[in-house]
């Protein structure tokens, strides 16, 4: 993949640096462990689900901070009782991110058949909605008048 040069942008954006780090931070390698899905599941409403087989709710951590949302996996030493001919399974820790977009909060998690959901939801303030505009008619008045006609 070739690299962006973003550098004409800086010049005339301001408060745009988040995005342009974003960007350049999603050319690089990153790793495809545990996999995961991330779903729209309303108008504002999301879901990321992960693969994370063989961790219980104690291995598993959910950290949201600062527009980013980390999914840390950790299992504990636990005995074998048999001989492994053969590991399929990963089992290995993880530490996954997810950039988060303005207003958008965790809402929960479950953890069902080896599948991490964590809910999201973006709930913008009342005062950032778009809002109806009255146009006046540009008179200094601009309260309606009623006229009334005498026969």
């Amino acid at each position: 993949m070739r690299h962006l040069d973003f550098s004409p942008l800086y010049r005339s954006t301001v408060g745009f640096d988040r995005l342009f780090s974003m960007l350049d931070n999603s050319a690089q390698d990153t790793p495809s462990y545990p996999p995961y899905n991330i779903e729209r599941t309303g108008e504002n409403t999301y879901r990321i689900t992960m693969a994370v087989a063989g961790f219980g709710e104690k291995d598993l951590s959910i950290e949201a901070k600062e527009h980013a949302l980390t999914v840390k996996g950790e299992r504990g030493n636990e005995t074998e009782t048999g001989e492994v001919l053969y590991r399929g399974i990963a089992a290995r820790a993880f530490e996954r991110r997810f950039q988060l977009a303005d207003f958008v909060e965790v809402k929960g998690a479950s953890l069902e058949n080896g599948l991490l959901h964590i809910d999201l939801s973006r709930e913008i303030p009342e005062a950032m909605k778009p809002r109806k505009i009255e146009i006046s008619n540009g008179s200094v008045d601009s309260t309606p008048q009623i006229e009334s006609t005498v026969n």
